[in-house]
């Protein structure tokens, strides 16, 4: 039985993250040999550019934490991108609840923060967010 005084080492930790419309939910373990797994897949073959590789990599590359824990991932919505940078805020929430220590090291990268940035709906009268139609004089 632990007591209040006792801290009680976590073997899992669960983050949410999102970007646009996607949305993820990373689960890492530790004690494991680095495995990321994203719906079910290897992440080397859920995104095929190394760009977005890079950018599920990234928070576990500046914890130094790439190869000491595995990291599955359910996603949904949005595209690759955007469900690569949700992925990445999922995964920094994680670590941050697996080492509150961690967030003198993610908070300068900006894995922390949720880019508010979405696409602008479409006003009446206009063709798009903003564009106007053409306008003729003659």
């Amino acid at each position: 039985m632990t007591t209040a005084t006792e801290t009680k080492k976590l073997d899992h930790s669960y983050g949410k993250g999102g970007r646009k419309t996607a949305t993820a939910r990373a689960r890492i373990v530790s004690d494991g040999k680095g495995k990321i797994t994203i719906n079910d897949k290897d992440y080397r073959e859920y995104f095929n550019y190394t760009t977005l590789q890079k950018i599920v990599e990234s928070p576990l590359k500046v914890t130094a934490q790439d190869g000491k824990v595995d990291v599955s991932i359910k996603v949904s919505g949005g595209g690759s991108r955007g469900q690569a940078e949700g992925i990445r805020h999922a995964i920094s929430r994680a670590l941050l609840v697996f080492n509150p220590e961690f967030r003198a090291l993610l908070k300068p990268e900006g894995f922390l923060t949720r880019d508010p940035r979405a696409k602008e709906r479409s006003k009446f009268g206009l063709r798009g967010a903003r564009r106007a139609p053409q306008w003729a004089k003659r």
